[in-house]
């Protein structure tokens, strides 16, 4: 009887990941087309085997293999089947490239895909999102582009080297260890050649993401500044082009994927854009991967609470289950209100996306929203994520619950892609340069008024802190907050008025603490409960 195993809730396995929330949202803005795809995926991403494949490609992570035995270079990093397995799977379903494939909801589908993929593992989505989001930035050499979207936007996965390859993933090194996010500081030095757009490069790179990929953008000073070049990991003749692979970084969390330092010795590039717009161009990718990690955070928030919400529903305590006490309750249910919230924000800023091309509002939007929703949602992620793992006790403080990992990925996507302070003053660069964003963004919010008087309080400081900002600089997290904050109200009245009543009540009315698990007393919770 002392092995007799009792009160353990079982695995959450064999889940739907693509759930009726998720569903209802991508069929709302815009990605209808897609609910099949979406919803095979979602059953398979959901099953023990998927979530083995993610345990695994973390437990056993990449391994770098600079030279061979003879003492050749090589610069190769090792992964566990594990990890190719997930890419695979990832890029044959088109996560990579439905936003560009598709003229209906494509960019929908993308942050669908991930938020559902990312529950599992989201080391992997690093070169799959960075695929994705070069084409954008690739289309400003038209050539270029002709030559290397077929293999890009192929839903084929070949992790082998060489010139008969049909696919591609493309990476991105832009840091280096003297400029961080200022990228005009980068010393890596290209020369043309006198060949077209050939240069060669010589440089460091202190953060490049996924060096295992075919070829990477990155950033080189040329004569005319700062400028965008494409990166090919082998040269047209076949041999490996000069990038040499210093280490790999030993990062807190996305261990399954290899972040390395890079040498570049008289590495052959091509340039892209114009000399001296290097930013401009490659900020194509960028904006790409914000919205990628805005739906990343938003997976890591979804999983983690998933898994507080069944836990609680199988273990029992004091003589019942602990999802029917209500201080537990208390603290599941405002949990759950901010992962909605996520969820509504991430699908509207996707759908902007989709729609900028042929609406000048939307366009707008997405360039205020953008920044505002990687602030904001990135940031929220740790503290779900950490108090999802408490209601697990110690349960959730060992490797096999998952939560470990979720947490230990959370605070990943309010870093890469621009961290808090660079995020924020993006939102007031956006609000200043092109003023009218944020007047769009304002008028939308206004559709809000009316519907709560806390709300109503809540935008009327909001306009004018964002319209008379004294020292705007000082202010851009707490306007960054406000502005979100406001969104978020708003597009669940449009779309799931209960949750909007509890988000108003307990983030704009009357809450005043800064933990989960004090919203008022009253809060009704049954339907997100139930």
């Amino acid at each position: 009887m002392n092995h007799l195993v009792t009160n353990q809730p079982p695995p959450l396995e064999d889940d739907d990941l693509f759930d009726p929330v998720l569903s209802w949202l991508v069929q709302r803005h815009g990605g209808g087309a897609h609910a099949a795809e979406l919803a095979t995926f979602g059953k398979r991403a959901g099953t023990a085997e998927y979530r083995r494949l993610g345990e695994l490609a973390n437990r056993y992570g990449p391994v770098l293999h600079t030279h061979d035995r003879y003492g050749h270079r090589i610069d190769e990093v090792e992964f566990h089947d594990s990890w190719h397995e997930l890419l695979d799977t990832s890029v044959s379903a088109g996560m990579h490239s439905v936003c560009w494939t598709s003229t209906e909801g494509g960019w929908v589908a993308r942050a669908a895909f991930n938020v559902m993929d990312s529950q599992i593992e989201a080391g992997h989505w690093c070169p799959v999102s960075m695929t994705g989001a070069a084409v954008g930035a690739l289309r400003h050499e038209p050539g270029l582009a002709a030559e290397w979207e077929p293999r890009i936007l192929a839903r084929s996965y070949d992790p082998q080297l060489g010139s008969a390859k049909l696919s591609a993933l493309i990476g991105m090194g832009m840091t280096e260890k003297q400029g961080g996010s200022d990228v005009r500081a980068n010393t890596t030095a290209a020369v043309a050649t006198g060949d077209g757009d050939e240069y060669r490069v010589n440089g460091h790179k202190w953060f490049t993401s996924a060096p295992m990929c075919d070829a990477f953008l990155i950033l080189a000073q040329a004569p005319g500044g700062v400028t965008c070049f494409l990166l090919p990991r082998l040269t047209p003749d076949g041999e490996l082009n000069g990038m040499h692979v210093q280490r790999l970084k030993d990062k807190l969390g996305n261990r399954s994927n290899a972040s390395c330092e890079l040498e570049l010795h008289d590495a052959w590039v091509q340039r892209v854009g114009e000399e001296g717009r290097g930013v401009p161009t490659i900020i194509e990718m960028v904006t790409a991967t914000r919205l990628d990690c805005i739906a990343g955070s938003t997976a890591l928030m979804r999983q983690a609470v998933s898994q507080a919400i069944h836990h609680s529903r199988h273990r029992h305590a004091f003589g019942s289950a602990l999802i029917d006490k209500p201080l537990m309750r208390n603290v599941l249910a405002d949990l759950e209100i901010e992962v909605r919230a996520a969820l509504h924000l991430t699908m509207r800023v996707a759908e902007t996306f989709d729609s900028a091309s042929g609406d000048l509002d939307e366009a707008a939007l997405s360039r205020i929203l953008t920044p505002i929703a990687k602030y904001w949602v990135t940031k929220q992620c740790t503290g779900v994520v950490r108090e999802a793992m408490e209601c697990l006790g110690g349960n959730g403080y060992v490797e096999e619950s998952a939560l470990p990992r979720l947490f230990r990925e959370s605070p990943l996507n309010a870093i890469w892609e621009g961290s808090g302070n660079v995020i924020a003053l993006d939102v007031l660069r956006v609000a200043a340069r092109q003023p009218g964003s944020l007047e769009t963004l304002l008028n939308f919010l206004d559709r809000g008024r009316g519907a709560d008087s806390a709300l109503d309080r809540h935008l009327d400081t909001l306009r004018a802190l964002v319209t008379e900002p004294e020292d705007p600089e000082w202010q851009a997290r707490r306007i960054s907050e406000a502005l979100a904050l406001g969104t978020q109200a708003v597009l669940l009245i449009d779309g799931d008025p209960f949750v909007a009543e509890a988000f108003i009540r307990s983030r704009l009315a009357e809450r005043h603490a800064a933990q989960y698990g004090t919203m008022p007393t009253g809060t009704d919770v049954d339907q997100l409960l139930p």
